[in-house]
């Protein structure tokens, strides 16, 4: 993407963007908590990621959301537990990206959050100190709608604001988010994990 200095605004995603993917130790931690067996991690991921969108859209709770996963209801030191390994796999944050949206800060561009992401995981990232680099903040459970309804970027455009999309960049590792926000009339970057592309998309040049 071209180096724009032309932009009204900035949106972006949390996980696989601003937050680190969770390793592969991750996984096994959350699936043992579980007690899912060792050698069927695919499997977990696929129990895992069955119901996430209506427990990102904020329609499950916690407890219904690990219910549907585990075939049963945990107990609720259990569900602490698998709450906690949960949340430590989708804390972690690429300071490479962070560095750049501090020098993005120091412009003056507004900036936008917009995840999906459950309840119980944006209390946690509302706590972070990167938060204070964004204008807004804005959490699927919280709009009870998930990208890429396009209810969700219409919500984030109107938190800024914005009143042409063209003139306001959406950055997303998915590609059927960026899609969507294209469909919209945004700018869209697919982030595929080099924070140099943030850095020709957001700073100007000398």
């Amino acid at each position: 993407m071209t180096p724009t200095t032309g932009l009204d605004a900035v949106i972006f995603d949390y996980n696989g963007v601003i937050g680190l993917q969770p390793t592969r130790s991750q996984w096994l931690r959350l699936a043992r908590t579980a007690s899912w067996p060792d050698d069927d991690l695919t499997g977990f991921q696929r129990a895992f990621w069955s119901a996430h969108e209506p427990y990102d859209a904020g329609q499950l709770s916690d407890m219904a959301y690990w219910a549907r996963v585990l075939g049963s209801h945990p107990g609720p030191r259990l569900l602490h537990e698998l709450l906690s390994a949960d949340t430590d796999m989708w804390t972690g944050t690429d300071e490479r990206v962070l560095a750049v949206l501090h020098r993005v800060r120091r412009t003056g561009l507004p900036m936008v959050l917009l995840s999906n992401a459950p309840r119980h995981l944006s209390e946690v990232l509302d706590t972070h100190h990167w938060q204070q680099l964004m204008t807004r903040t804005l959490y699927s459970a919280r709009l009870e709608l998930c990208k890429p309804d396009p209810a969700a970027y219409h919500h984030a455009l109107a938190a800024i604001g914005a009143r042409n999309p063209e003139r306001v960049l959406f950055v997303d590792d998915r590609a059927d988010n960026c899609h969507a926000a294209r469909s919209l009339g945004l700018t869209a970057l697919h982030y595929t994990g080099r924070p140099a592309d943030l850095e020709a998309a957001l700073l100007p040049t000398a």
